[in-house]
């Protein structure tokens, strides 16, 4: 991680956890689903997708509170998902970012409507924002509506459960990882833009690396799955293996996954090139995503 990047998220992250906190703290809702929804908020993560927001309106010198608290709704809708992945009807999961999934410690029943909670929270947090015009707001719900639901994310989970039962393709597999993990990383970026009247080039230029570093994530988590260790990944290593489940690794090899991880952060970086500010920050972030060990 490079200095700049280190130094953008000392002093970033402390403002993004307090906005994602608060914003559940002074709901008016039973105990029990605030503790639930707080306790998988509170697990930990690297919170790319928040600082994705406010990185991008860094880029464009836009300080605005509510790069937070969109930030904080990203955030949220990624934490749900991660809750329902863990369920046993789903990837019936024990650990989570090295501690008890949700479910674990609260029943499946609690942690799924505490993951239903914070689904629909974020879309509440958007619409309430006072400082951004209407027609902002509209979009920004839009957005996140496609990215986060059956055009997006929730259709990648579809499409990825479906793969179980087969062998995918290349295409097939970047099919289900641009909507699954790529959609609401799009999202991020793209909601930054929005916030910070972009030009339609800047706009087209951003999606375009976002598409880049959405397959890059899970590419590099792929490759984590069969390198990392379960303490390093903070979840089980070699789950992916194990499940004979269509990987980047399993149709490449692991040389040939490395080989397109680093095909798509160059792509990233070409993309960021069109736009004529300094998108140093945003290229550290393409880094530091393909050298992860977490």
């Amino acid at each position: 991680m490079t200095n700049q990047l280190k130094q953008f998220i000392d002093d970033h992250l402390p403002k993004i956890e307090a906005e994602l906190y608060n914003l559940v703290e002074r709901i008016k809702a039973p105990e029990s689903l605030k503790e639930s929804m707080l306790y998988s908020l509170k697990a930990g993560g690297k919170r790319i997708r928040p600082l994705f927001v406010v990185a991008v309106c860094d880029l464009f010198h836009n300080k605005q509170q509510e790069a937070f608290t969109v930030g904080a709704a990203v955030e949220m809708i990624h934490t749900y998902s991660l809750i329902h992945d863990d369920l046993p009807s789903m990837d019936n999961d024990d650990m989570r970012r090295g501690k008890p999934t949700n479910h674990v410690v609260f029943g499946e029943a609690l942690a799924t409507l505490a993951g239903d909670a914070l689904n629909t929270l974020s879309f509440g947090i958007l619409a309430r924002m006072e400082n951004v015009e209407p027609t902002k707001l509209v979009e920004l719900i839009n957005l996140l509506s496609i990215a986060s639901g059956a055009e997006g994310m929730v259709g990648g989970q579809v499409l990825d459960i479906d793969g179980e039962s087969r062998r995918l393709d290349l295409p097939e597999l970047e099919h289900v990882h641009i909507n699954k993990t790529g959609a609401i990383l799009r999202f991020s970026i793209e909601s930054g833009a929005v916030l910070s009247n972009a030009t339609k080039e800047e706009r087209d230029a951003l999606v375009e690396y976002a598409h880049h570093i959405g397959l890059a994530f899970q590419i590099q988590d792929d490759i984590l799955d069969i390198v990392g260790t379960t303490e390093e990944l903070g979840k089980t290593a070699g789950k992916d293996l194990e499940s004979q489940k269509s990987t980047y690794p399993a149709l490449l090899t692991l040389e040939g996954a490395k080989m397109k991880l680093e095909e798509h952060y160059n792509l990233a970086i070409t993309a960021l090139a069109k736009i004529e500010k300094n998108t140093s920050l945003l290229e550290d972030f393409a880094s530091y995503i393909v050298k992860r060990n977490n």
